[in-house]
């Protein structure tokens, strides 16, 4: 058994130097093998004023190296932050009572036209805003009321669902506390005929452990899932059309391989229908990598592939693209929260590259 123990060990150090050797990856080593620095960015972007949170990207489809993340600085007076390619503010929003996470989503019907609006919790006031795209401008009237009638409110995490076939929009809304079963709410966006956008709730689901919170959801928009970290459990999957009217929670996978927290989640596509499910390893300063693709041999749960040291510490919320957003971003890019109130974009060639260092 001792013999077996050590060859794990030492493959698990073989695959940790690979990585650092390929990579540049700057590691040191205690007894327990813990990893204390990881993959470098590219960009580190300029401090918002308080406390980042969340990060979303905006494709600009008419020139992709002039997209945008936006990001949450989430306190009190707080704001949506739009940061250019360069990590520069580029501009920021109005201020908000503690906005927590952020999406995007594409094509809003809005006084007969269809514009981008970012869409953020605001904790503090139980309500979702939303900003028009990319001039982070309010359109909301105030803000949409959530989790109404209930005791346990403040929304915090928030993935933006457009459905395939008729292209309705959905927001996905994730809680400090609720009950197991009616976790999450869902809520359909549309123009509300006076110049603004109102949601309509439309479900409410989602199993939750108890334990901890959950706070990063993020959608799987071709494939129709819904994935959620309930932090101290795993990541829990369900189908994101309401319509489907089947609230079975369909997989829950990672719930040994996490140092505690089970942050954020990001999803790359590969193709239509492989890739990789990011997750934030919150308390190792690293990025779990699972197959997109699930398979029916293992219950539709989703294979731990690899593990990514990154130089983001105690990362919250993340978002990934596969558009080539030019330079350094080619093959797309990973954005993550760090401490410092700053985010770290990657290179996806950087991520693959650590994946591959594991997987080949």
């Amino acid at each position: 058994m001792e013999d077996d123990n050590e060859n794990k060990n030492e493959l698990k150090m073989k695959k940790l130097l690979r990585v650092a050797v390929v990579f540049g990856i700057f590691i040191l080593m205690s007894s327990n093998e813990k990893l204390v620095s990881g993959l470098t960015p590219v960009v580190v972007t300029q401090a918002v004023q308080y406390d980042t949170d969340d990060p979303a990207i905006w494709i600009d489809r008419k020139n992709f190296s002039k997209s945008l993340v936006i990001g949450t600085d989430k306190a009190t007076n707080g704001r949506l932050y739009a940061f250019g390619l360069d990590g520069k503010i580029i501009r920021t929003s109005i201020p908000l009572q503690r906005p927590n996470n952020v999406d995007v989503a594409y094509g809003v019907l809005l006084n007969g036209r269809k514009i981008d609006v970012a869409v953020t919790t605001e904790r503090e006031t139980n309500k979702l805003r939303i900003f028009s795209l990319p001039d982070l401008l309010p359109i909301d009237n105030g803000g949409i009321p959530v989790f109404v009638g209930q005791s346990l409110r403040l929304p915090m995490g928030i993935s933006i669902y457009t459905r395939k076939n008729d292209k309705a929009i959905f927001a996905i809304v994730s809680r400090k506390n609720g009950p197991s079963g009616t976790y999450l709410w869902q809520y359909q966006l549309t123009d509300n005929g006076n110049g603004a956008i109102t949601g309509t709730l439309v479900r409410k689901f989602g199993n939750y452990s108890g334990i901890q919170e959950i706070e990063s959801v993020a959608v799987d928009n071709d494939l129709g899932f819904v994935y959620y970290s309930d932090e101290r459990f795993g990541v829990r999957k369900y189908y994101a059309d309401p319509a489907l009217g089947n609230n079975t929670q369909l997989a829950a996978f990672g719930q040994s391989d996490f140092a505690r927290d089970c942050e954020g989640i990001a999803i790359y596509n590969t193709s239509a229908t492989t890739g990789y499910i990011l997750v934030s390893n919150q308390q190792a300063n690293s990025f779990n990598v699972y197959r997109r693709e699930g398979t029916a041999a293992n219950g539709n749960q989703h294979t731990l592939i690899a593990q990514i040291p990154v130089s983001a510490v105690g990362c919250d919320g993340a978002e990934v693209t596969n558009i080539n957003l030019g330079g350094s971003f080619s093959k797309g890019l990973f954005v993550a929260m760090s401490n410092g109130k700053v985010f770290h974009y990657y290179g996806w060639q950087q991520m693959q590259q650590a994946i591959d260092a594991q997987t080949n």
